[in-house]
This record gives C-alpha cells, structure tokens and sequence, in this order.
C-alpha cells in the first residue's frame, strides 16, 4: 500500500505527458496544414518563389509529399527553373500523385539537365496514359526529337563564346548595340517580382568597353520605367529612333498570363516619348521579344495567341510609311512548332534567328537559324558552344560574324548572362556551322489541304436538323447555313492559321457558340510522307432544350467558379468563367437563371450560410455590371447543405476536396414565352 501513491502519481505524469505530446502533435498538423494552405493560395496568385520557399520545410520534414513536392516542381517550372524540379516531379510521383502531366513536364525537367534516357522513358510513360490531344502532340514530336541529341552534340559552331565582364547575380539578357553602348534588360527594379523572387525587369544602358566588357548599368530612360511591371527585349529600328519594347507581368496575373503587350516610343530629342500600346498586340495573349527587320519595315515577334501552332509562335507584321502595323502573319509550321519558338532576330542578309524548344535541342531553348533556298525553308541549329543544355537565347548580331546572346548556362554569374561570341571564319555565311550540317526542317514542297465538317447534335448523339448557323473565319462573317438532316454543314476548306467561330440557333434548344482553332493541328512538315495530304477534322456542336431546372454545364464550356477559405470575392479564374454566363444570358434573352453558391464544411452552419450568400451575390453584381438584368438572376446561398463528396465536419480531407466544395454553380430557374 506505501507503493501506491507514487505508482499513481506516475501513472498521472505519464498520462499527462501523453496528452501533451498528442496535443502538440496536433497543433503541429493543423500548423502543417495551414502552411500548404497558405502556400497553394500563393500559387493560386503565381508567387511561385513563395511557393518554393513555403513549401521546402513542409516536404524536407514527409508533409504530403505528393502535393507538396508537386507543388514545388510546378514552382520552378512556372518560373523559368525547370531543371531545379526534376527532383520534387521524381518525388510525386513516387509518393502517389496520379497527375499524368507530371511525366510531361518531368521529361523536359530531365532533358534541361541532360537525363535524355529518364526523358524518353518519361514520355513514353505519359503518351500510355491517353492525354489530351494538344499535350500529345508535342510529347510525340519530342520522342522523335531526342534520338537526334547525340548528333547535335557533335555539332559544333567554329566561334568563340565569352561571357561579358559586367554581368552580376542579377538577370541580364537579350543585349541590343545602340551606338557605342548596349541595351540591356535586367532585373534591378526596386520592387520584386513574387514569380520568381528577382527584381522587376527593366531597360537598362551600359557602356562598352569593349566588345566583351560593359560599364555600369544605369537606367536607359525614365519615360520607360514603370516600377511594378516587367519592361524588356528591345528592337531598334535601324536608325534607332523608334523603339518596341515588352511590358508586362506585373504580378495580378501568373506568368505567361494576357497582360504582357508591345509598347513603342520614338526619340524625343534626348529622350523617349511616354510609351504606347502597339494595336497589334492581343489582349488576351501574351505578345513579346519585338525585332525589327534590317529594312525597318517588318517587327517580328513571339505570341501565344490563338490561331498559332502551339505554344509561342513567331509572328510577323509589316509597317506602311505611315508607322502603322498590319496584320500579324504567323511563320508557318516550317519553323513554329507545337513548343515555343521565341526571341527572333533577322539579320541584314535576311537570316532569321530563334530560340526553340520545339526543335531537336540539347536542352530547353536552344539557338537556330532559318534560311529560305528557293521553295524550302532551311532550318539549323546553331550547334555547341553557341547551345547547352540551358537556356540559350536572345541572340542579336553585330555583324557578320560577331554578336551577343543570352543564357543560364552553369559558369554563369548568376540567373541569365550575356555572352559574345566571335567567328574567326573566313566564311561569314557560314559562321554557325560546320561543312556538312544536319538540315534540321523543312520543306514546303509538300501541301496538306484541311478540310472541316461539322455536325451538330444533341446530348444523346440525335443530329439536329434546320439549326441556322451564322459563322465567323478569323473575325469575318461568312454566308450562314443551316444544318441538313444529317446535323452538318457544308464543308469548309481550312487555312493553317484559322480559327472559325459558330453560333447556332433553333426553337425550343439553347443558343450554343463553339469555336474550331487550327492551333496545335497541323501536321508537322517533317512527319509528312506524301506530296498531297487531304485531313478532314469533324467538329461537334452539342445543342441542348431550353428547360427550367437544367444546370448549365460543361456542355456550354461553362465551368462552376470557385472561392478561397471563407472568402467571397471573384478570383480571375472565376471571372473567365462568369464572363461566359454573361454572354449565355445575352444568346437567350428569354432564359433566366439561379446562381446557387455553397461552402465547405469548415464552420459553423449559420456562419456557412451567410457565407454562401454572399458568394452568390458577389456573382450577381458581377453579372449585372455587365448590362444583364438583375431581375433575370438570383442569388441563392446553400451554406454547406450540398457537398459534393465526403467532407463533411469530421472528415479528414485534402484542401483540394475541400475547395470542390466552395463553389457557385449555374441553373436555369425561367423561360419565357418569345
């Protein structure tokens, strides 16, 4: 019995100990939560150095490895880092992550560090997965690609390649020789980009020294600086008094998003004018790296607007005397490729050279030049030491056999560097080559004729005959039709750059819009085997009854939009999707609608259903100031009575479950007689 007070008294400390470490324990899960949390909300607004540096603790202590170390790798990639997430993609997948794009993207990650075999296995992996059409594309035109590295590493260009005395830590690219000095574009704004962690972009001016050595950088006009934005690549015309630049990226929307456009200024005796937009520019694309052709009266440039090839295509337009732009061309398939082709530069003998990832390279974007011999267009890549397995790009000649490009390579100073390089040749036409190059692309002696058949039907597979059609090619009305008993148009005849816009109608069904883009179609002029192709694309428009209680869904392209935790404000993912029930309301004037907002399960119920009331009106008066009557919406809260899988208060769930939950979805409430 003496022995029993201090067996309890320990039993007590124990138990106690327990209850402390289980509840530290769980402090320090919900704080682990938390973070990814607030990590995936900075994703969301494309701070991806935030991400990386939120989430590295998070995955160097086991935290959810499959999203955590996901989330880094898209990081990097999203910020121009992509061999850095090679290793967190390996990881995700290792931990379970059944995202079939991660072996896309790992593929390029291994291929940027030289892993060509982990490359190829990685896409081999993906294209067994049956992705989407325009990802499959690219992943089957790489597989072919890679097989070629081994001959482009013996490839190599008679030059030499220095790096410039002047670069820093900083970025430092795309150098353009304006009189005695070089243009430079830099990251040392005052302000950081939350992308990638650096400094804002700007137009920067450095002495030369030499061909190999600048002074310091100092800025190149204070008409051209606007602090929260990125400013760079410039294109002098060649008397170097009118200047395009890009302007863009200034941290409202991710990295590649629709606010980067072209900008001109023109000398105003010792300075700039106050920059303007250039027309061309497309808003809802991203429009970049300008140059000027030797004459001054073509500006090339990069876009990814829609009609292209896939990715970012080289575009050109010519300018009248005028000054003004005309329509932009796109380069054809000979040289834009599903990837990227970037940073074009046309030399006085009319070379033109890129940057590509599309084409066979060592690494990620590598240096090409294209040459036109009578009806074919020639296309060679640059070889070693002019390309690495990074980045190479920007390039600009100062004459014949000498200039300047860019890259990240290793040995560098820091996040991309200028470098020059000189040909001792005694050929200036054939600097950046050797005497029996591999001709890379591509011929234009063989045609293939597109075609387009469209059918429309209803959601069974039933064709709907006597739908009038009116119909738009690249913005120009054409004859409308109407469909046969069969559900299809007549035939149209396709162009390589076409993007053809429908807007169908008939009694009793749901006006239905549909577009049909050529972009990422068009069969590649290196896979082509005859001399004629015919290919005939058939198009399907889904036409829907009019009906009261009907949801408006996927079938019209409209997706429901969804909120942050416990927020009610409209995200700009969501506002693409509600700009599209704005012009569903315009289509069908007689149609009105519910828009039922709900939550997740976190919260109380009354704090829920408040919560989802705002969220639905929110929606509303983001319709309404769009010229839609109110009188035709209402707003419908239904806290967290609907959930849309298990998540309910007690139930362990990811964020991403969580956020299926927090949602606002579209319905139709009314029709009126017409």
């Amino acid at each position: 019995m003496k022995y029993a007070k201090p067996k309890s008294t320990l039993r007590l400390i124990v138990n106690s100990f327990l209850g402390i470490s289980f509840a530290l324990c769980l402090f320090a899960c919900q704080g682990d939560e938390f973070k990814l949390k607030k990590a995936l909300n900075s994703f969301d607004k494309g701070e991806y150095e935030l991400v990386i540096q939120q989430l590295k603790p998070l995955a160097e202590k086991g935290y959810q490895l499959d999203q955590t170390s996901y989330f880094i790798a898209e990081s990097y990639r999203l910020s121009n880092r992509i061999s850095s997430a090679l290793p967190y993609y390996q990881t995700a997948l290792a931990k379970g992550n059944t995202d079939n794009t991660i072996r896309f993207n790992l593929a390029f990650a291994a291929k940027a560090t030289g892993n060509y075999s982990l490359a190829q296995s990685a896409l081999t992996d993906f294209l067994q997965n049956k992705p989407s059409k325009s990802f499959k594309l690219k992943a089957e035109i790489e597989l072919e690609n890679l097989p070629q590295v081994s001959e482009l590493q013996k490839k190599n260009s008679p030059v030499g390649v220095q790096a410039v005395q002047g670069n820093t830590p900083m970025a430092e690219f795309s150098a353009r020789k304006l009189g005695d000095e070089l243009i430079i574009t830099s990251s040392r704004k005052q302000s950081i980009y939350k992308n990638n962690g650096l400094p804002y972009l700007g137009l920067y001016k450095a002495a030369l020294k030499s061909p190999v050595e600048i002074g310091t950088l100092n800025l190149f006009s204070p008409m051209i600086d606007k602090e929260n934005a990125n400013e760079g690549t410039p294109a002098f015309s060649k008397d170097g008094n009118t200047l395009v630049f890009a302007r863009g990226n200034t941290g409202k929307n991710k990295d590649l998003s629709p606010d980067v456009d072209l900008y001109i200024s023109r000398r105003n005796g010792n300075d700039w004018s106050l920059p303007e937009r250039l027309a061309i520019s497309d808003s809802i694309a991203w429009d970049g790296s300008p140059a000027f052709s030797s004459d001054g009266k073509t500006l090339y440039f990069s876009s990814n607007r829609r009609g292209g090839k896939g990715g970012l295509d080289i575009y050109r337009s010519p300018m009248d005397n005028s000054g003004r732009f005309g329509r932009p061309i796109n380069l054809g398939s000979a040289i834009n490729t599903p990837g990227d082709e970037i940073f074009p530069f046309v030399s006085d003998d009319g070379k033109l050279y890129f940057s590509s990832d599309g084409h066979p390279s060592l690494g990620g974007l590598d240096l090409f030049v294209a040459s036109r011999n009578e009806n074919d267009i020639i296309i060679e890549h640059l070889g070693v030491p002019m390309n690495s397995i990074s980045d190479d790009f920007g390039i600009s000649l100062v004459d014949s056999v000498s200039g300047y490009f860019s890259s990240n390579r290793a040995g560098g100073k820091g996040d991309d560097d200028l470098y020059y390089f000189k040909s001792p040749s005694r050929n200036p036409e054939r600097w950046w080559t050797n005497e029996a190059p591999p001709v890379i692309a591509a011929t234009e002696n063989k045609i293939v004729q597109y075609f387009l058949q469209t059918e429309i039907i209803d959601p069974s597979g039933k064709p709907i005959d006597s739908v009038k059609v009116s119909i738009r090619r690249n913005g120009q009305s054409i004859d409308p039709g109407y469909s046969n008993k069969r559900g299809r148009l007549e035939i149209l005849d396709l162009g390589e750059s076409d993007q053809i816009d429908f807007v169908c109608e008939k009694e009793d069904y749901l006006t239905k819009r549909s577009a049909f883009s050529m972009e990422g179609r068009e069969i590649p002029a290196r896979l082509l085997k005859k001399e004629l192709t015919d290919t005939t694309f058939v198009w399907q428009i889904v036409m829907d009854k009019a009906e009261v209680g009907k949801e408006i869904t996927q079938l019209y392209q409209i997706n429901p939009i969804y909120y942050n935790l416990d927020r009610s404000e409209i995200r700009n993912d969501a506002s693409e999707e509600l700009e599209k029930i704005v012009q569903f309301l315009r289509d069908n004037t007689n149609v009105s609608i519910e828009l039922g907002s709900h939550t997740d399960s976190r919260g109380s119920v009354p704090y829920n259903q408040k919560l989802s009331q705002r969220r639905a009106e929110s929606a509303v008066r983001y319709i309404v100031l769009r010229g839609i009557d109110q009188k035709r919406i209402k707003a419908k809260g239904y806290g967290e009575s609907q959930l849309v899988n298990e998540c309910a208060d007690g139930v362990e769930c990811s964020e991403e479950m969580h956020q299926q939950n927090r949602r606002t979805e579209f319905k139709i409430t009314e029709i009126k007689a017409e």
